[in-house]
């Protein structure tokens, strides 16, 4: 289990409250090329708001509810995968992913259910919801998966924990593998884009990924989606088992730099992580065990927090009692040197041997403790 950033509720609210301040983007009805309109019932009043291209806040577009009723006009050089966002007076916001293009759309939905709406009128949302159909049992059972995980994490379960990720990554292979099947049928789908992007840019494997983006056409290749998928390969080639890692320093609580070559001449992980990570803080007893049981062979450990608040960071870091060295520039998933290792997902870490090649990467539990026991014998 991961948290992955392209779903978080939390950043998402971020955005919404940010546009809800009055910087909020006017639309001309003039350039109109798709027409949005819905109605959720039990939300008589207040605005919604249209994500586009995941979570750019640059261009957010807002609406007022009126008896439940709204409506968008814009444009799109591009199918385009948004989100419909509802603030819930400091709650989870409802929410709602669906594809736009110019066409006249129509979601109706509940109030308690917006996840759910109906979404009609467009044609590649039409083709989306096939496709989510064909993989809807997959869905199901990753669903089924984290609600167990939740009910062992909440006992403290670890080896059962650990067995779900397993059934977990198993569950992602078979999805991965669906959509590679898709996107050979359609290659110049932007929904099969978008699937690749979703399925293969967390953690992805060089050769595969490789494979996956070479499915496509060359205009769904420069289209948004594409060119994540391009620049994810391109920092993928740079990070993958076998290169040198990249150099980066980032100041610890103190405010001392901290310099990844500083830690030459040992075994390293390069552990990324975040004190509002549930998996993170799970998979940390995990790294600690190891700590404790290598660090004394040449093994250390280089901790880089996705946090923008450095109390809530050194609170975690005590209370999990991480002894190791840690760093952040606390700009949360902006953090420079998660971009620079195109860290999309955490928790992530990256082994690097003594001279500062990457030896291992996504190393979690037992995996990262018979890793180090093969290299540190």
């Amino acid at each position: 289990m991961k948290y992955l950033p392209f779903l978080s509720a939390m950043i998402l609210t971020i955005f919404l409250l940010s546009c809800q301040s009055g910087n909020q983007q006017k639309i001309k009805s003039a350039d109109s090329t798709y027409l949005i309109t819905g109605k959720i019932v039990g939300i008589d009043s207040g605005w919604v708001y249209l994500l586009h291209n995941s979570l750019d806040p640059s261009v957010t577009d807002s609406a007022k509810i009126d008896s439940g009723f709204f409506s968008f006009k814009g444009k799109t050089a591009e199918p385009e995968f948004c989100f419909l966002g509802i603030p819930n007076n400091g709650h989870k916001e409802y929410r709602l992913g669906f594809f736009v293009d110019n066409s006249k759309i129509n979601i109706a939905g509940l109030k308690d259910s917006v996840a759910q709406a109906s979404v009609t009128g467009s044609a590649i949302q039409d083709e989306y919801k096939k496709f989510l159909n064909e993989r809807k049992s997959l869905d199901e059972e990753e669903s089924n998966l984290d609600k167990v995980y939740e009910t062992l994490q909440s006992k403290g379960d670890k080896i059962g924990m650990d067995s779900i990720e397993k059934t977990f990554e198993i569950v992602e292979k078979k999805k991965k593998e669906l959509t590679k099947e898709y996107t050979k049928k359609n290659p110049s789908s932007y929904v099969a884009a978008f699937e690749l992007f979703q399925s293969y840019a967390f953690n992805p494997e060089l050769k595969d990924l490789d494979t996956a983006y070479n499915l496509l056409d060359t205009t769904t290749k420069n289209s948004y989606y594409g060119k994540k998928l391009k620049n994810v390969l391109e920092i993928t080639r740079k990070t993958s088992v076998g290169s040198p890692a990249p150099e980066f320093a980032q100041n610890d609580a103190s405010g001392k730099p901290v310099a990844l070559s500083s830690f030459k001449g040992k075994y390293v992980l390069v552990d990324f992580w975040a004190s509002w990570c549930g998996p993170c803080r799970a998979e940390n007893p995990n790294v600690v065990k190891a700590y404790q049981k290598f660090h004394s062979k040449g093994f250390d450990i280089l901790g880089v927090s996705l946090d923008d608040k450095k109390d809530k960071w050194q609170e975690a870091v005590k209370k999990d009692n991480l002894a190791w060295a840690q760093v952040s520039d606390l700009q949360g998933w902006k953090n420079s040197a998660a971009e620079l290792y195109g860290v999309m997902a955490i928790p992530m870490n990256f082994l690097l041997d003594k001279d500062g090649k990457i030896i291992g990467k996504g190393l979690r539990g037992e995996d990262l403790d018979k890793k180090l026991d093969e290299v540190l014998k």
